[in-house]
């Protein structure tokens, strides 16, 4: 006699769940990244295990506005028609990876319940981390001549190292040194490959840094981060980054401003006091000089008119799709590539005029969206956000620069309580 019997069940495997780990080993870890030459590819390794606790999900919510990141994610897919050759490819898949992997971080914060990743720990990991880019402007002033051969440019071939923009993001390196004051200055960049990345991400950084003040319970801790923060003027200033100087001062006046209206003052007596401090140490001290030679130096101005004067004619050629990256500059070839200089210009040449609009729509939106916020921790994700769009027309985001404001866009917009379960995206409305 035969029995039939039912099949065992299947056991399925534990659904991953969401954690902080990601967060800590690619922030947290990012001197060994940047060390090791992977620095400025770490970012979509790191989303792969979030973008599994997401699948998972039965709910995965949006904010309201997603809509115009999405549709930029499928835009800078359909400029990729517009590649002409297989070297444009290999950029173009850079910053393809790098804008997906910030659109599965923003998703993987803003979906995590608050009882499993709290604002308070993430604010904990992203000041540590501007505390990583605090020192590395420090080691780029005090040891300016500091540099090694990666693990990476070890073992790539040297055909590919010996390109240019590989070197620089394999090659560590702690500052550029610029004479065109007439002397010697190093330009801190570490841990990132230029110093207009380092001067871009320290300014992002910043309030995410005050943000966490309140929260972290050792004074030691505090007084840590209040010297450092003093001790930062340096490297900002020895920089020579007009643009960090012009976004971070800015943002000091915007938090005033906001305090002043909406806030009571709260935010604002610790950056009236920040912003006091760093008078006084520019005006009273030799520092003054340095500021004063690099204002009246325009340096690279030419050069970047040049180029956004060539972009803008360019971009009447493909005003839809855009080029897909970045190309050769036709009037002079000792340029950089047409498309650079900045993140608008880059966007407006690779994705064209509709890339363009989504990509700084969405900016918009969240700006809008935290601004109605006055919670602490939403107040300090909108400077982010301001700070962000004042740095589009002259400084890149790839790739760090957009996980920091994606981290701080979900911070600023991520619900308080869990929506109901539904299959599918669900758009949030508070």
């Amino acid at each position: 006699m035969v029995v039939s019997a039912r099949p065992a069940p299947v056991q399925l495997r534990s659904i991953p769940k969401p954690s902080d780990w990601p967060l800590r080993v690619a922030f947290l870890g990012f001197p060994l990244w940047w060390a090791l030459g992977i620095g400025a590819f770490i970012w979509p390794l790191f989303a792969l295990p979030m973008a599994l606790s997401l699948i998972h999900r039965r709910t995965l919510r949006a904010p309201r506005g997603f809509w115009l990141w999405i549709l930029f994610l499928l835009w800078v897919g359909g400029s990729a028609t517009q590649l002409t050759d297989v070297t444009r490819t290999i950029p173009w898949t850079y910053r393809a990876g790098t804008y997906l992997a910030a659109t599965v971080l923003f998703l993987y914060i803003y979906n995590a319940p608050l009882g499993v990743l709290p604002d308070r720990r993430i604010l904990s990991i992203m000041a540590i981390f501007w505390g990583y880019v605090s020192v590395g402007g420090l080691l780029g002033v005090l040891a300016p001549h500091l540099e090694f051969r990666s693990l990476a440019e070890v073992l790539l071939p040297r055909g590919i190292t010996a390109n240019e923009f590989v070197s620089a993001l394999v090659h560590p390196s702690t500052a550029q040194m610029s004479t065109f004051l007439g002397y010697e200055v190093p330009r801190p960049k570490a841990p990132f490959e230029y110093t207009n990345d380092w001067g871009a991400v320290f300014a992002l950084t910043t309030p995410l840094a005050f943000a966490a003040w309140p929260l972290l319970a050792r004074r030691s801790t505090k007084t840590l981060m209040a010297l450092l923060l003093a001790a930062s003027v340096l490297p900002v200033v020895l920089s020579l980054n007009r643009g960090l100087w012009l976004s971070l001062g800015l943002g000091l006046l915007y938090v005033l401003g906001r305090s002043i209206v909406n806030l009571r003052g709260r935010p604002g007596v610790g950056m009236a006091l920040g912003f006091l401090l760093v008078v006084i140490l520019s005006v009273f001290t030799p520092l003054r000089t340095v500021i004063e030679s690099r204002l009246e130096t325009p340096h690279s101005n030419p050069r970047r008119e040049a180029l956004y004067e060539e972009a803008i004619r360019g971009i009447w050629t493909s005003p839809i799709l855009g080029f897909g990256a970045p190309r050769p500059s036709e009037t002079n070839p000792n340029l950089p590539s047409v498309g650079t200089q900045g993140q608008l210009w880059l966007v407006l040449y690779s994705q064209g005029l509709p890339g363009l609009f989504f990509y700084a729509g969405w900016h918009l939106s969240s700006y809008l969206r935290t601004l109605r916020r006055r919670r602490w921790v939403p107040f300090w994700c909108n400077v982010v956000v301001f700070i962000a769009m004042i740095q589009l027309p002259f400084y890149g985001h790839l790739a760090a620069q957009l996980q920091v404001i994606m981290v701080a866009m979900a911070l600023g917009l991520r619900p308080q309580a869990e929506a109901p379960d539904r299959s599918g995206l669900q758009e949030d409305r508070g």
